[in-house]
C-alpha cells in the first residue's frame, strides 16, 4: 500500500460538503456512500439534485428510465431546467470572474455585472436571428468574453462549441465545419510567451470555408482598433448596451449544451454532444462534493477554450466560486507567472496538468520559497498520470498541507471517473477514489472484473453525463464503436489502470498505447516515472515498435540545453528502470530527439510516433500542435538495424 502523504484535519473533514451529504444519507464511511451511489443510482442522483439545489422548471417524471443498453438509459425524463440560470444564480458585487493576461492586463467582473452582460449579449443574439438548437462556434482565448457568450447561448438553448486560437486553420475548419454554426465568435489575436499573434487572417479563412456562418462577432483581445478588425464583423463592445432582463429558456434535461471534440489523432475529430442537465449535475457533484468548492473559493485551472477543463472550470460558478482565469503561457516570466497569480489573487483551488508540475520540478522552481501560497487548499492535476515524484515535489516545494488530487476522466464524459475527496487521505502516486455514481471497475481481456491487477478502466452502469449523442450519428454507430466495442454494454474508457488495496487508483496510460513485449502488458507511465528522475532529460516519449514478430520498447528523450545523450546516461536510465520496475520495462533503444509531439491540450501523442517510426501514415496531423516534429521520427537508421 502506498504511503499516505496528506490527510485532512477532523475540522476540515467535518465542515466539508461531502461529510454533510454523507451524514444526510445515513452513512459514516465514504466507501459505504459510494456503494450506495452505484447500487441505488436513482436515489443518489435525486438526493444530489436536492442537496445542490437544482432548480427544475418541470420536475422529472422518472429519475432513471432504463433502456435496453447504457446508451438508451434516460435520466431525469420529463425534467426541464436551464444551465445558464444555475451558473448565474449568485448575485452581488463579489467577483464572479477575475481575468489575468500574460501581458499583465487584469479585469474583474462581479456576479451582477456578469448577469447584465450575459443578458445583453443574449438580446443581441436574438436580434441576429439565432434560436434554440442553432450552433455557435467560438475561436477565442481564455477570456471573460468566452464565458459570457457561452452563458448567453445556453440561456437560449443555443449549442456552444469552442476552440482556442492556437488551432491551425485546418484543425478549426475540420471541427466547426461539421456542426454548421450560424455565428462565429472570434478575436483579433492573442498573446503567448511574450509574442503577439494576430488571428484576423485565420478568421477570414474560417468564414470563407464554412458556408453556414452568417455573422461574425469579433472580440478585440489585442486591444487594436475595433473598426479595423474585420470587415462586416460585429464588434463585441457594441453588444453590451442597454440593461435588459435576462430570459432563461426552460429546456429538457438532455437538451444539447456543448459540442466537444475527440483529439482527432486517429482520424477526423468526433463531435461529442453533451446535455445540459447531465453536465450540470455531474459538475455540481464534483465541485461541491469531491472538491468542496463553495462561495469562499477562488477556482483556477490552467486551460484553453479547446479543452474540456474549460467547460468544467466555468461550472464552478454554479457553486458560487470566483473563477480566476488566465490566458498565455504557463511558463512565462521564468516559469513563475501562475504562482504569482495564485498569491496575488488568493487562489484556493489551483488546477494544472501533470506535465506542468513535472516541468516546474525540472526547472528547479520552488514556489513556497518565493510566494505566499497559504490560500491554496487543493491542488488538482489531470491530463496524464501524475508521477509519484510529482507528489513529492508538491509537498516538498509547493505546500505540505494541501489536498493533492490527481483526477481522471475526459472529454467523453466532460467530467471524471476517478476524483478527489476532501475526507480521504492522499496516497503517493494514487488517485484518491472513484467518483460517486460512477460504477468504475477494472476488467481483464476476458471482460472479468479484477482488483489489484492491471487492466482496462470501465464503467458498468450509465450515468447522467454520458454524451447524449455524436453529431451526425443518427444510428449511434460511432458512439457504440467509441466506447462499447471492446466489452458489450460496458463503457471502456481506454485507460490502463489498477484499483489499489486502499480503493484508490493508479493509471498507467492509455490502453491503446500499452506496451506488450513478450505478451506482457506494460503501462507507459511506469517508464515515464523513472525517466523523470533524470535532470538531464526535460521530457520523453516511449512506444512499442513492431520487431521480429514481437514488440520492442523504444524510448525517445529530449535533453536539457547543452547536454547530449551518451552511453553512460543510457546505461543509467536502463539501470534505474530495471531496478524500480522489471527487466521487461527496459527500453531496447534510447534515442535523442529535439521535440515531442503533443495535442493542443498538451498530451503527448504516442500513437503518432509509433506510426511514423513504422512507416505508417499519421491521419489528421492538424490535431497535433507541432506536427512538423514528426519528421525527426521518420526512417531513423538506428531503428532499422537489429540489436
Amino acid at each position: 500500500m502506498n504511503d499516505i502523504v496528506w490527510h485532512a484535519s477532523n475540522e476540515r473533514i467535518q465542515r466539508s460538503a461531502m461529510y454533510r451529504f454523507m451524514k444526510l444519507q445515513g452513512f459514516s464511511e465514504y466507501n459505504d456512500l459510494y456503494q450506495w451511489s452505484i447500487n441505488d443510482r436513482e436515489s443518489f442522483w435525486d438526493a444530489l439534485s436536492i442537496f445542490c439545489d437544482v432548480q427544475f422548471s418541470s420536475k422529472p417524471k422518472d429519475i432513471l428510465s432504463a433502456g435496453k443498453s447504457m446508451i438508451e438509459d434516460n435520466w431525469f425524463h420529463g425534467a426541464k431546467l436551464n444551465f445558464a440560470e444555475h451558473l448565474l444564480r449568485y448575485e452581488g458585487n463579489r467577483a464572479a470572474i477575475i481575468f489575468k493576461g500574460e501581458q499583465g492586463r487584469r479585469e474583474e467582473i462581479s456576479f451582477d455585472e456578469l448577469k447584465f452582460q450575459v443578458a445583453s449579449v443574449a438580446s443581441q443574439l436574438r436580434k441576429l436571428g439565432l434560436k434554440k438548437n442553432d450552433c455557435v462556434a467560438a475561436f477565442l482565448p481564455n477570456c471573460p468574453e468566452a464565458i459570457i457568450a457561452m452563458l448567453a447561448c445556453s440561456s437560449m438553448g443555443i449549442i456552444w462549441s469552442s476552440c482556442s486560437p492556437d488551432f491551425g486553420l485546418e484543425g478549426v475548419v475540420e471541427r466547426f465545419g461539421q456542426i454548421n454554426p450560424k455565428l462565429l465568435i472570434s478575436c483579433d489575436g492573442y498573446f503567448y510567451n511574450g509574442k503577439e499573434i494576430n488571428t484576423i487572417q485565420v478568421t477570414k479563412k474560417i468564414v470563407s470555408q464554412i458556408e453556414s456562418i452568417k455573422n461574425t462577432l469579433m472580440v478585440p483581445f489585442l486591444e487594436t482598433d475595433s473598426k479595423n478588425i474585420l470587415k462586416d464583423a460585429i464588434c463585441w463592445s457594441n453588444l453590451i448596451k442597454d440593461k435588459v432582463e435576462i430570459k432563461f429558456e426552460a429546456l429538457p434535461f438532455d437538451h444539447p449544451l456543448y459540442i466537444l471534440y475527440s483529439s482527432g489523432t486517429t482520424g477526423s475529430p468526433k463531435c461529442i454532444v453533451h446535455g445540459a442537465g447531465g453536465t450540470l449535475l455531474q459538475h455540481l457533484k464534483e465541485h461541491v462534493l469531491h472538491y468542496d468548492i463553495n462561495e469562499q473559493d477562488r477556482l483556477f485551472y490552467f486551460t484553453t477554450c479547446g479543452w474540456m477543463m474549460w467547460n468544467w472550470m466555468v461550472s464552478g460558478l454554479s457553486a458560487g466560486a470566483t473563477l480566476v482565469i488566465y490566458d498565455g503561457s504557463p511558463f512565462y516570466d521564468n516559469g513563475n507567472i501562475l504562482w504569482d497569480l495564485a498569491e496575488s489573487e488568493k487562489i484556493t483551488v489551483f488546477g494544472v496538468s501533470a506535465k506542468y508540475l513535472s516541468a516546474q520540478e525540472k526547472a528547479g522552481i520552488k514556489p513556497k520559497k518565493n510566494y505566499d501560497l497559504s490560500s491554496i487548499e487543493t491542488v488538482l492535476s489531470t491530463g496524464s498520470p501524475l508521477a509519484p515524484e510529482s507528489f513529492d515535489y508538491v509537498y516538498r516545494e509547493i505546500k505540505n498541507d494541501v489536498q493533492l488530487s490527481s483526477v481522471s476522466g475526459g472529454t467523453d464524459i466532460i467530467s471524471c471517473f476517478v476524483s478527489g475527496n476532501p475526507m480521504l487521505p492522499v496516497r503517493r502516486g494514487e488517485l484518491q477514489c472513484m467518483g460517486l455514481g460512477m460504477a468504475v471497475e477494472i476488467f481483464d481481456d476476458d471482460g472479468l472484473s479484477i482488483t489489484q491487477k492491471n487492466g482496462e478502466l470501465v464503467c458498468t452502469k450509465s450515468f447522467p453525463s454520458m454524451p447524449i449523442y455524436f453529431w451526425k450519428d443518427p444510428d449511434k454507430l460511432k458512439y457504440n464503436s467509441a466506447y462499447f466495442e471492446k466489452f458489450p454494454n460496458v463503457w471502456c474508457q481506454g485507460d490502463f489502470a489498477v484499483i489499489t488495496e486502499s480503493m484508490g487508483m493508479i493509471i498507467f496510460g492509455r490502453s491503446d498505447t500499452v506496451l506488450n513485449p513478450g505478451g506482457v502488458r506494460i503501462g507507459t507511465a511506469d517508464i515515464y516515472s523513472q525517466v523523470e528522475k533524470f535532470e538531464e532529460i526535460t521530457e520523453s516519449i516511449v512506444i512499442g515498435q513492431s520487431w521480429d514478430y514481437d514488440i520492442r520498447i523504444i524510448l525517445f528523450v529530449v535533453m536539457r540545453d547543452g547536454i547530449r545523450l551518451n552511453k553512460d546516461l543510457k546505461d543509467s536510465i536502463c539501470k534505474i528502470i530495471r531496478e524500480n520496475t522489471t527487466p521487461r520495462h527496459v527500453p531496447k533503444k534510447i534515442i535523442e530527439v529535439q521535440e515531442i509531439p503533443r495535442t493542443r491540450s498538451g498530451k503527448i501523442v504516442e500513437l503518432a510516433v509509433k506510426k511514423t517510426v513504422e512507416g505508417q501514415k499519421v491521419e489528421n496531423t492538424s490535431a497535433i500542435a507541432n506536427p512538423e516534429c514528426l519528421r525527426q521520427y521518420m526512417d531513423i537508421p538506428e531503428l532499422r538495424n537489429d540489436l
